[in-house]
C-alpha cells in the first residue's frame, strides 16, 4: 500500500468523532463518494471521496492514515492512502484543527477487474495518538461499480473490420500522343518526322484498337498545333492554323487506313508563350531569370518579343534550343481499356486463375464470392499467386476476426505487415483486437498507424469509448449502426438516437439486445427490458444472468429474476 500525504494528493476521506478521549469512530455519514455507484472509465474505476471532519475530533497529537479499499467476494483492490494530523504533530501531513474540524478530499483510481461490478467501497484507518495505536473500524462508504462502458470489449467484436481495397477498374482511360515538328515558317509534314518512333507508336495504337474493339474503345483524337512566339502575330496565327489542318488531315488518313471512325478535334495556338515559359524554366540558359521577368512584366506579345530580342546573346540560344521545340503539332488518341466483366473474371478464375491480375482477384474475393468458403479460397489463391501483396493476408485476417478466431487473424496480420510494415488496414485490425482484449494503450499505437484505412473512423470511435470520450465516439459512429454505436449513445445519454440505432442494426445479437435492455433501464421502460432480456436469454443465457448483478438493473432485480426462471 502506497502512503501519501495531503501535500501530494488531495485526501480521499476522513472524518471522525471520538466516543472517548482515546477512541475514534467514523460513520458513512461522514463521507461522500462521487460517483455513487462507482463507474468504469477507460480501464479504471476512479473515485473522489470527500469528508467533513467535525470539531473536537482530531486530537492535537493524533495521526490518522485513511485508505479506500474496494472489496468483492474473493478479492479486493487497495487505493491510495492519505494522512491527517493534529495541530501538535511534527510532520508534513494535512493539519485538521481540533477546535474547528476540517474538510478533506481524496481522488483515487482502482485498476478495473470484472468482479468489481458486485463490490463495496470501504474506508480503512490506521491511527496513532503519540505512541499509542488506536483501532478504528472500517466504514462502508459506497457500493458497486457500473461497468456499462466496459461492454466495449464485447461490442468491438462486431465492428466492421478493415478490408484492404482492390484497385480494379472496369474502364481505364488511356492516351497515346505523338508530336510532329515543323521547320521555321513551314507547315509541311516531313518524312523524317513521319518515320519517327512516336508516330509509329501512334499508328500502332490505332491498329491495336481496331484489332481488339471489345477491350479497346476509341473516344476521339485531339490535334493541337502551335507556332513559336517569334515573328508577327498574324503570320503565326495563319501558320499555326495550317499546321493544325495538315496534322488533322494526316490523322484522318490514318483512321481511314485502319478502318476506324471517330471525331478529330483540332485547335491551334498562334504563339505558344506558355510552352516557351515552360521550356525556359527548365533550361540552363545563362539569363533565363531575365527572360522570365520579361514574361511576367509584359503581356503584349510584340513587346515581349522586342524585349527578349534586346538580349542578343540570349536570343541566339533561344533560337537554337527553345523556339524549334515550339513549332509543332501534338496528336493525342483518347481511348478506354475495358476490363473483364464479372462473368469473365469468374470464368478465368475457374480455368486458370494465374491469368487474373491481383486487382481482379481481390475484386472477385470481395464482390463476386458467393459465400465465405469461396471468398477464403479466392484470397488464398491471391496469396499464392501474389505472395508479396499484403492485402490478401489482411483480408484473410479480417475474415478470421469476423469468425472469432483471433489467433488465426494474428498470424495473417503478421504476414501482412511483413510485406508492408505500414499497411493501414492491418494496423487498424490489430487495434480492434487490442480493444477487444482491453489493451487500450496498444490500440492507440496501432490506430495511429491506420491513416487511410477505409474504416479508421469506426475504429477510432471504439477507441474513444474505451478512453471514456463518449460524445466523441458518438460523433464518429453515428452513421454506422453497430453495437459500439449503440453503446456510445447510451453512455453519452442520447437515448432517442440510441433507439434509432437499435432499430437500424441488422442481425441483432445477444449484445445488441442487452444494450436495448440498458436503454429500457435508463428510460424506465419495463416492457423494453423484458422483451430485450428475453431475447438475450435465448442467444446467450450467461449474459442474461449477468443482468442480475448489473447495477443498471438494480431496480428491476425482481422482474429479471422472474424472467430468467
Amino acid at each position: 500500500m502506497k502512503k501519501i500525504t495531503f501535500s501530494t494528493f488531495v485526501l480521499v476521506a476522513a472524518a471522525a468523532s471520538f466516543s472517548s478521549c482515546s477512541k475514534m469512530k467514523f460513520t458513512s455519514d461522514n463521507f461522500t463518494v462521487t460517483p455513487t455507484p462507482l463507474e468504469y472509465v477507460a480501464g479504471e474505476v476512479p473515485a473522489t471521496i470527500s469528508a467533513n471532519i467535525p470539531s473536537k475530533v482530531m486530537k492535537k497529537k493524533a495521526i490518522v492514515t485513511c485508505t479506500p479499499v474496494l472489496r468483492w467476494e474473493g478479492g479486493e483492490a487497495v487505493g491510495s492512502s492519505a494522512t491527517l494530523q493534529g495541530e501538535k504533530v511534527e510532520a508534513n501531513n494535512q493539519i485538521i484543527s481540533y477546535k474547528n474540524g476540517g474538510h478533506a478530499t481524496l481522488r483515487t483510481v482502482f485498476p478495473f477487474q470484472e468482479q468489481m461490478a458486485a463490490s463495496d467501497l470501504y474506508m480503512t484507518f490506521s491511527a496513532k495518538k503519540g505512541n499509542k495505536t488506536i483501532k478504528i473500524p472500517d466504514v462502508k462508504i459506497g457500493y458497486g461499480t457500473n461497468c456499462t462502458a466496459a461492454l466495449v470489449s464485447r461490442t468491438v467484436s462486431s465492428a466492421n473490420k478493415a478490408i484492404a481495397p482492390d484497385n480494379f477498374q472496369r474502364v481505364i482511360s488511356q492516351k497515346q500522343a505523338a508530336t510532329i515538328k515543323f521547320l521555321i515558317g513551314q507547315a509541311n509534314l516531313r518524312g523524317s518526322e513521319l518515320n519517327s518512333s512516336n508516330i509509329k507508336d501512334f499508328i500502332k495504337t490505332l491498329r491495336n484498337i481496331k484489332s481488339d474493339e471489345q477491350s479497346l474503345v476509341l473516344n476521339n483524337v485531339d490535334v493541337s498545333a502551335y507556332a513559336s512566339p517569334d515573328g508577327g502575330y498574324n503570320f503565326n496565327e495563319k501558320l499555326a492554323e495550317r499546321r493544325g489542318n495538315v496534322s488533322e488531315n494526316y490523322v484522318k488518313q490514318q483512321l481511314k487506313n485502319t478502318k476506324l471512325s471517330t471525331d478529330v478535334d483540332m485547335k491551334y495556338t498562334a504563339e505558344d508563350w506558355e510552352g516557351f515559359q515552360e521550356l525556359v524554366s527548365q533550361s540552363n540558359l545563362q539569363d533565363k531569370d531575365l527572360i522570365l521577368r520579361v514574361l511576367s512584366m509584359y503581356q503584349d506579345p510584340e513587346q515581349r518579343e522586342r524585349e527578349i530580342r534586346n538580349v542578343a546573346t540570349v536570343y541566339t540560344e533561344l533560337a537554337t534550343a527553345v523556339l524549334p521545340e515550339l513549332r509543332r503539332a501534338r496528336m493525342t488518341i483518347n481511348y478506354d481499356v475495358i476490363g473483364r466483366s464479372d462473368e469473365q473474371i469468374l470464368s478465368v478464375y475457374q480455368s486458370d486463375a494465374s491469368k487474373l491480375s491481383v486487382e481482379e482477384l481481390l475484386y472477385a474475393s470481395q464482390l463476386l464470392a458467393e459465400n465465405n468458403t469461396q471468398r477464403e479460397a479466392m484470397l488464398k489463391k491471391t496469396m499464392e499467386l501474389y505472395p508479396n501483396d499484403y492485402r490478401a493476408y489482411n483480408n484473410l485476417a479480417a475474415m478470421a476476426m469476423q469468425q472469432g478466431d483471433n489467433d488465426k487473424a494474428q498470424n495473417f496480420l503478421r504476414q501482412s505487415l511483413a510485406h508492408n510494415s505500414s499497411a493501414p488496414e492491418a494496423n487498424v485490425n490489430l487495434g480492434l483486437m487490442a480493444l477487444e482484449a482491453g489493451n487500450v494503450k496498444d490500440a492507440e499505437v496501432y490506430l495511429a498507424k491506420g491513416t487511410g484505412a477505409n474504416n479508421l473512423n469506426e475504429a477510432l470511435g471504439n477507441l474513444y469509448i474505451a478512453q471514456g470520450k463518449y460524445n466523441n465516439a458518438s460523433l464518429l459512429l453515428e452513421k454506422v449502426p453497430t453495437n459500439s454505436t449503440l453503446l456510445s449513445q447510451i453512455l453519452s445519454q442520447d437515448y432517442a438516437m440510441a433507439k434509432k440505432t437499435s432499430a437500424a442494426i441488422q442481425n441483432a445479437d445477444a449484445t445488441t439486445n442487452y444494450l436495448r435492455a440498458l436503454i429500457g433501464a435508463r428510460m424506465n421502460d419495463e416492457t423494453l427490458i423484458t422483451q430485450s432480456l428475453a431475447d438475450v436469454a435465448k442467444l446467450d443465457p450467461s449474459l442474461a444472468r449477468h443482468a442480475l448483478s448489473d447495477l443498471e438493473f438494480a431496480k428491476y432485480k425482481t422482474l429479471i429474476s422472474a424472467l430468467l426462471k
